[in-house]
């Protein structure tokens, strides 16, 4: 196994926010956890990622993980270039190696065009493709998308799940976590997250 989650508890004061969540991810699988606005996914990704100590419990990881917040965490006065050059270097990805890599993202999502431009004048999409990139740039093992579609056009959906595929099949486990699930067939498994439980 990828991943695994054994008992994880979280609260914040009284209010609990997570009850014994347990669950496995394995190579190569799609997993989704479907949850409404407030129940605690966002929360859930962050003690995964290490952004976040659980209350309770144990993560087991043995891989390289790629992570995309709901938040796009972009800097507004750098451009594409300038962010793929950061956090190539904050990966430890060779120069030489960093290079084709974001340029074969930068033509898979269609954005090549805006590669000098700044944050602060793109759309808010573009963002998330650049948010959904930097999470790629390192070819991780496990990769954890947090409402990875938002403002996404049906052409870049479309391009999203082509590429997700192709990661599958290299290996990759993907965990998807969003208020909404419309393509349930594409998953291995979807867990819902209800009342800080999941079913």
């Amino acid at each position: 196994m990828i991943l695994t989650l054994e008992h994880i508890a979280m609260s914040f004061g009284r209010k609990e926010v997570l009850t014994d969540i347990s669950f496995q991810l394995k190579a190569g699988s799609i997993t989704g956890i479907v949850g409404e606005n407030g129940s605690g996914k966002s929360v859930l990704m962050e003690i995964i990622v290490g952004a976040r100590k659980a209350k309770n419990g144990t993560i087991y990881k043995n891989c390289s993980v790629g992570y995309c917040p709901q938040a796009a965490v972009l800097f507004p006065q750098l451009t594409i270039q300038e962010h793929f050059t950061y956090f190539s270097e904050a990966y430890g990805i060779n120069k030489d190696l960093a290079k084709p890599q974001y340029q074969a993202l930068l033509n898979h999502f269609n954005y090549k065009k805006y590669l000098n431009e700044k944050i602060i004048h793109l759309s808010g999409g573009t963002q998330q493709k650049l948010n959904l990139s930097i999470a790629l740039l390192h070819k991780p093992e496990l990769l954890i998308l947090d409402e990875p579609y938002n403002g996404f056009d049906w052409d870049t959906y479309q391009r999203f799940w082509d590429y997700t595929n192709e990661l599958r099949e290299q290996g990759c486990a993907i965990l998807i976590v969003t208020h909404l699930l419309s393509e349930k067939k594409r998953f291995d498994r979807i867990y819902e997250l209800e009342n800080g439980k999941l079913i």
